[in-house]
């Protein structure tokens, strides 16, 4: 009895065999995590969405929040973030070189790209880093009501936010109390010093030229901005003082923008940080001269869809966060 044996090449589906569309199987795995993953950012972002037009009478001012530039003072709206998404889209390029390289078998070149790579990459998770110590901290200072609600204070004479350092009374017996009683919350020399309600509200009625902005956006999409009597009376709803941001409470308006701050671009931070742990790796093969004994740099290529997919959502996240 004959035995037949068929090795199925007369019948390709896919047209690739053994190699699905004629990719291999590293680049394959690479292309349904890539596909995996952004379901994942279209998941919060689209939750960001919903939260953002829910509350859109409530949602912080991009502009009016990330103002802030290493080593100078002054408000700067947006313009670190835009030097951030520079860098990481430049980054993007010299992957494409390092790839192409790779393609050509130029080792020395690859090295070149590779190391600008990350050299952009861990530009941006320093940035970010830095983006969220400012955040956390804060700089002006705010006051929350009793049904959550944010109050900023404003200079009339300026029409610049006030800090809560610009009005706020000191006052020994409560700041003695409060140590006593609540723990330490003066930080000591050389850090700012949080203020007690009792002060805040005290030293705001004690300077005329002091308004209250609440995050209610008026038709404009401005803030609104009570007058001296109006601000007076909204300030005894006060029950709390809130400085800087985090998952409770947001100095700059609803706490879900800084929820979704940090999950969004934690978990794109992360991604960043982990492509150029892998980038460093992949660098150090190079050098090695790995990729070269094995005939090809398909690693490289690899590693660069990662990264690209990695620039790509942060286009998404820049534009939808920061700039929507």
């Amino acid at each position: 009895m004959d035995a037949t044996v068929s090795t199925g090449t007369e019948d390709s589906v896919w047209g690739g065999g053994n190699k699905p569309l004629g990719a291999s199987y590293g680049k394959m795995m690479m292309w349904f995590f890539i596909m995996s993953d952004a379901l994942t950012f279209s998941g919060f972002l689209v939750a960001y969405g919903f939260s953002r037009f829910k509350f859109i009478e409530l949602w912080p001012i991009a502009d009016e929040v990330f103002t802030h530039v290493p080593f100078f003072h002054g408000n700067y709206p947006m313009y670190y973030v835009a030097f951030m998404t520079f860098v990481l889209i430049m980054s993007s390029v010299t992957m494409v070189l390092a790839v192409d390289a790779g393609h050509k078998m130029k080792q020395k070149s690859v090295i070149l790209y590779m190391f600008l790579t990350i050299i952009g990459g861990a530009i941006f998770v320093g940035s970010q880093a830095w983006e969220w110590a400012t955040f956390i901290k804060g700089d002006y200072g705010a006051v929350e009501t009793n049904s959550g609600r944010i109050l900023q204070f404003v200079d009339a004479e300026t029409g610049e936010r006030a800090a809560l350092a610009d009005f706020a009374k000191t006052m020994p017996d409560e700041r003695e109390r409060h140590v006593e009683s609540e723990g330490i919350w003066f930080y000591g020399e050389g850090y700012m010093p949080s203020y007690s309600l009792n002060e805040v509200v005290e030293g705001f009625k004690a300077t005329p030229n002091i308004l209250i902005r609440t995050e209610q956006l008026n038709e404009d999409g401005e803030k609104t901005l009570l007058d001296r009597k109006e601000s007076l009376s909204k300030i005894l709803e006060a029950n709390q003082v809130v400085e800087g941001a985090n998952l409770i409470h947001n100095e700059y308006g609803h706490r879900l923008f800084a929820d979704f701050f940090f999950f969004i671009t934690g978990f794109h931070g992360f991604h960043v940080f982990s492509g150029v742990v892998i980038n460093v790796i992949i660098f150090f093969n190079v050098i090695l001269g790995t990729y070269e004994r094995r005939g090809h740099y398909e690693m490289v290529e690899k590693v660069g869809l990662y990264w690209h997919f990695v620039d790509l959502v942060w286009v998404f996240v820049f534009t939808f966060f920061y700039l929507v």
